[in-house]
């Protein structure tokens, strides 16, 4: 029991944290929180002055309330310098930069960063998957970087 909390631990210190940006209503529930649509803002872990908005439906109701709904699986991503860029360490050419549960075993949303080398472009893909059959849904960004810094890869 003890080893499982220090690996939860260690676990939460290297996730990357949504900080919610802000949500509107989009359907009224009597019993429980209304559906929304939420913005959430991740920092890029690995590069400094990158964020990503990602906004997604979260459904509501009594399920919503208790954590037992599952989120519809459609989702948009837009990422943007916020800050001067640096690299701290090389990047693999694909990495998954976050995911969370939008369902209560199963599903789960994904960020995945790809380097466009050619470009010297940072590439942000969102989609969702789940264990039995993911989705086709997704969306992409790119922030491009100044070729005067160019994309450290591993």
């Amino acid at each position: 029991m003890k080893h499982l909390l220090i690996l939860t631990l260690l676990a939460a210190a290297f996730t990357v944290h949504a900080e919610r940006v802000g949500e509107v209503d989009t359907v009224f529930k009597l019993i429980g929180p209304d559906h929304k649509i939420v913005v959430d803002a991740y920092d890029d872990p690995d590069v400094k002055g990158i964020t990503c908005y990602v906004s997604r439906a979260k459904t509501g109701g009594i399920k919503g309330g208790l954590g037992l709904a599952e989120d519809k699986a459609e989702a948009s991503i837009a990422c943007r310098q916020t800050g001067p860029i640096s690299f701290p360490k090389p990047l693999k050419q694909e990495a998954e930069m976050f995911s969370e549960r939008i369902s209560l075993v199963f599903k789960r949303l994904r960020v995945v960063r790809m380097v466009d080398a050619a470009r010297n472009t940072l590439v942000y893909l969102t989609y969702s998957d789940r264990v039995i059959e993911g989705s086709p849904q997704n969306s992409v960004t790119a922030v491009p970087v100044d070729r005067a810094i160019p994309i450290p890869l591993r």
